[in-house]
Protein backbone atom coordinates (compact mmCIF):
# COMPACT_ATOMS: atom_id res chain seq x y z
CA UNK A 1 0.00 0.00 0.00
CA UNK A 2 1.60 3.20 -1.20
CA UNK A 3 2.10 6.08 1.67
CA UNK A 4 2.40 9.98 1.20
CA UNK A 5 4.17 11.85 4.09
CA UNK A 6 3.80 14.97 2.43
CA UNK A 7 3.07 17.45 5.26
CA UNK A 8 6.05 20.07 5.12
CA UNK A 9 5.71 21.02 9.11
CA UNK A 10 6.75 17.66 10.74
CA UNK A 11 9.96 16.01 10.07
CA UNK A 12 9.06 11.82 9.50
CA UNK A 13 11.00 11.37 12.65
CA UNK A 14 8.32 13.08 15.19
CA UNK A 15 5.18 11.19 13.03
CA UNK A 16 3.74 8.04 15.07
CA UNK A 17 1.65 6.41 12.65
CA UNK A 18 -1.14 3.95 13.49
CA UNK A 19 0.57 1.19 11.74
CA UNK A 20 -1.10 -0.63 8.45
CA UNK A 21 -4.27 -1.57 7.85
CA UNK A 22 -4.46 -4.96 6.07
CA UNK A 23 -8.20 -5.21 6.74
CA UNK A 24 -8.82 -2.53 4.24
CA UNK A 25 -6.82 -3.39 1.48
CA UNK A 26 -9.07 -2.50 -1.75
CA UNK A 27 -8.80 -3.42 -5.37
CA UNK A 28 -10.01 -0.25 -6.64
CA UNK A 29 -7.73 2.79 -7.91
CA UNK A 30 -7.39 6.42 -9.36
CA UNK A 31 -6.60 6.06 -13.01
CA UNK A 32 -4.98 9.61 -13.52
CA UNK A 33 -5.01 8.94 -17.40
CA UNK A 34 -8.13 8.47 -18.17
CA UNK A 35 -10.21 11.01 -17.20
CA UNK A 36 -10.85 13.57 -14.33
CA UNK A 37 -10.56 11.60 -10.79
CA UNK A 38 -13.90 12.66 -8.43
CA UNK A 39 -12.69 9.24 -5.78
CA UNK A 40 -11.88 12.09 -3.54
CA UNK A 41 -14.69 14.86 -4.17
CA UNK A 42 -16.91 15.82 -1.45
CA UNK A 43 -19.87 14.24 -3.18
CA UNK A 44 -18.54 10.82 -2.63
CA UNK A 45 -21.51 8.97 -1.52
CA UNK A 46 -19.81 5.33 -0.62
CA UNK A 47 -16.62 4.53 1.18
CA UNK A 48 -17.03 0.38 -0.65
CA UNK A 49 -14.22 1.11 -2.68
CA UNK A 50 -11.69 3.93 -1.66
CA UNK A 51 -8.16 3.25 -1.07
CA UNK A 52 -5.57 4.69 0.86
CA UNK A 53 -5.77 8.59 0.54
CA UNK A 54 -2.92 9.12 -2.61
CA UNK A 55 -2.02 13.13 -0.83
CA UNK A 56 -2.66 14.70 2.57
CA UNK A 57 -2.75 18.10 2.58
CA UNK A 58 -2.70 20.23 5.42
CA UNK A 59 -6.63 22.01 6.07
CA UNK A 60 -4.95 24.91 7.94
CA UNK A 61 -4.67 25.62 11.41
CA UNK A 62 -1.48 26.13 11.13
CA UNK A 63 -1.48 28.94 7.76
CA UNK A 64 -4.83 30.83 9.86
CA UNK A 65 -6.40 29.34 6.94
CA UNK A 66 -8.92 27.61 9.60
CA UNK A 67 -10.47 30.72 11.30
CA UNK A 68 -11.57 31.32 14.70
CA UNK A 69 -15.14 30.84 14.24
CA UNK A 70 -14.37 27.34 12.76
CA UNK A 71 -13.10 25.78 16.07
CA UNK A 72 -15.12 25.31 19.01
CA UNK A 73 -15.05 23.67 22.39
CA UNK A 74 -17.58 22.53 25.30
CA UNK A 75 -18.20 24.87 28.08
CA UNK A 76 -17.02 27.69 26.16
CA UNK A 77 -18.92 30.37 28.67
CA UNK A 78 -16.45 29.04 30.81
CA UNK A 79 -13.46 30.64 28.73
CA UNK A 80 -12.75 34.06 31.21
CA UNK A 81 -10.12 35.69 33.34
CA UNK A 82 -6.54 33.26 32.81
CA UNK A 83 -8.76 31.39 30.35
CA UNK A 84 -9.42 33.11 27.65
CA UNK A 85 -5.69 32.87 26.71
CA UNK A 86 -6.66 29.64 26.06
CA UNK A 87 -9.66 28.99 23.74
CA UNK A 88 -10.59 26.75 21.22
CA UNK A 89 -8.64 28.60 18.75
CA UNK A 90 -5.09 28.54 20.71
CA UNK A 91 -5.22 24.92 19.18
CA UNK A 92 -3.03 25.11 16.16
CA UNK A 93 -0.30 23.29 15.62
CA UNK A 94 3.25 24.64 15.97
CA UNK A 95 1.86 27.86 17.92
CA UNK A 96 4.32 29.23 20.40
CA UNK A 97 4.19 31.92 23.38
CA UNK A 98 1.60 32.36 25.87
CA UNK A 99 -1.80 30.62 25.05
CA UNK A 100 -0.14 28.62 22.38
CA UNK A 101 -3.18 25.45 22.91
CA UNK A 102 -7.01 24.61 23.91
CA UNK A 103 -6.59 23.84 27.62
CA UNK A 104 -9.95 22.41 28.25
CA UNK A 105 -11.64 24.07 31.39
CA UNK A 106 -12.43 20.44 32.74
CA UNK A 107 -11.13 17.05 32.61
CA UNK A 108 -13.28 14.42 31.66
CA UNK A 109 -14.25 12.64 28.98
CA UNK A 110 -17.12 14.77 28.32
CA UNK A 111 -15.12 17.63 26.61
CA UNK A 112 -14.87 18.56 23.37
CA UNK A 113 -13.07 20.12 20.28
CA UNK A 114 -15.08 20.52 17.61
CA UNK A 115 -14.25 21.74 13.88
CA UNK A 116 -16.77 22.71 11.50
CA UNK A 117 -14.96 23.06 8.13
CA UNK A 118 -18.05 24.61 6.36
CA UNK A 119 -18.54 22.54 3.64
CA UNK A 120 -18.31 18.84 3.75
CA UNK A 121 -14.41 17.95 3.04
CA UNK A 122 -12.46 14.50 2.71
CA UNK A 123 -10.54 14.18 6.22
CA UNK A 124 -7.67 11.84 6.04
CA UNK A 125 -5.55 12.37 9.17
CA UNK A 126 -5.36 13.76 12.44
CA UNK A 127 -2.36 15.35 14.01
CA UNK A 128 -1.95 16.73 17.40
CA UNK A 129 0.89 18.16 20.16
CA UNK A 130 0.71 19.31 23.67
CA UNK A 131 0.98 22.66 25.37
CA UNK A 132 3.81 24.21 24.06
CA UNK A 133 5.27 25.72 27.68
CA UNK A 134 4.41 22.66 30.43
CA UNK A 135 3.67 19.20 30.61
CA UNK A 136 0.51 18.83 29.73
CA UNK A 137 -0.83 16.80 26.89
CA UNK A 138 -3.75 14.50 25.49
CA UNK A 139 -2.62 10.80 25.55
CA UNK A 140 -5.75 9.63 23.71
CA UNK A 141 -9.08 10.60 21.85
CA UNK A 142 -12.29 9.69 20.17
CA UNK A 143 -13.73 10.95 16.58
CA UNK A 144 -17.36 12.02 16.08
CA UNK A 145 -18.17 13.41 12.81
CA UNK A 146 -21.82 14.58 10.99
CA UNK A 147 -22.31 16.05 7.64
CA UNK A 148 -25.25 18.75 9.31
CA UNK A 149 -25.44 20.13 12.66
CA UNK A 150 -29.61 18.64 12.83
CA UNK A 151 -27.84 14.90 12.89
CA UNK A 152 -26.69 12.84 15.63
CA UNK A 153 -22.55 12.80 15.90
CA UNK A 154 -21.21 8.98 14.89
CA UNK A 155 -17.96 8.02 16.42
CA UNK A 156 -15.40 6.59 13.82
CA UNK A 157 -15.15 2.84 14.26
CA UNK A 158 -12.33 0.17 14.04
CA UNK A 159 -12.84 -3.04 11.80
CA UNK A 160 -14.43 -4.55 14.62
CA UNK A 161 -17.38 -1.81 14.86
CA UNK A 162 -16.04 -0.71 18.04
CA UNK A 163 -15.35 3.49 18.34
CA UNK A 164 -11.78 4.04 17.91
CA UNK A 165 -9.24 4.77 20.19
CA UNK A 166 -6.75 6.88 18.89
CA UNK A 167 -3.36 7.76 20.74
CA UNK A 168 -2.24 11.21 21.48
CA UNK A 169 0.57 12.56 22.90
CA UNK A 170 3.27 11.83 25.18
CA UNK A 171 5.46 14.81 25.39
CA UNK A 172 4.82 18.52 24.65
CA UNK A 173 6.06 18.88 21.20
CA UNK A 174 6.12 16.33 19.71
CA UNK A 175 3.60 15.68 16.50
CA UNK A 176 1.72 12.59 16.22
CA UNK A 177 -0.08 11.82 13.36
CA UNK A 178 -2.88 9.29 12.79
CA UNK A 179 -4.26 8.66 9.48
CA UNK A 180 -8.01 7.94 8.91
CA UNK A 181 -8.47 4.70 6.94
CA UNK A 182 -11.21 4.99 5.31
CA UNK A 183 -11.46 8.93 5.62
CA UNK A 184 -13.88 11.06 7.21
CA UNK A 185 -16.46 12.57 3.99
CA UNK A 186 -18.71 14.81 6.63
CA UNK A 187 -18.22 18.42 7.75
CA UNK A 188 -17.98 18.63 11.31
CA UNK A 189 -15.49 16.66 13.45
CA UNK A 190 -15.03 16.64 17.23
CA UNK A 191 -11.99 15.23 18.64
CA UNK A 192 -13.61 13.67 22.19
CA UNK A 193 -10.14 13.37 24.62
CA UNK A 194 -9.83 9.66 26.82
CA UNK A 195 -6.78 10.55 28.30
CA UNK A 196 -4.37 13.20 29.08
CA UNK A 197 -0.88 13.82 31.41
CA UNK A 198 -2.52 16.35 33.98
CA UNK A 199 -4.78 18.34 31.47
CA UNK A 200 -6.74 18.05 28.31
CA UNK A 201 -4.05 20.70 26.22
CA UNK A 202 -4.12 20.23 22.47
CA UNK A 203 -2.74 21.90 19.43
CA UNK A 204 -3.42 20.25 16.07
CA UNK A 205 -4.12 20.17 12.52
CA UNK A 206 -6.46 18.35 10.09
CA UNK A 207 -5.14 16.47 6.97
CA UNK A 208 -7.31 16.63 3.78
CA UNK A 209 -7.35 13.90 1.29
CA UNK A 210 -6.17 15.32 -1.84
CA UNK A 211 -5.77 13.71 -5.45
CA UNK A 212 -2.66 14.60 -6.71
CA UNK A 213 -4.24 14.52 -10.49
CA UNK A 214 -7.39 16.92 -9.48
Amino acid sequence: MRKSFLYEGIRRSEIKDEGEDPWYHKACKCDCQEGANTLWSAGTTSLDCIPECPYHKPLGFESGEVTPDQITCSNPEQYVGWYSSWTANRARLNSQGFGCAWLSKFQDSSQWLQIDLKEIKVISGILTQGRCDIDEWMTKYSVQYRTDERLNWIYYKDQMGNNRVFYGNSDRSSTVQNLLRPPIISRFIRLIPLGWHVRIAIRMELLECVSKCA
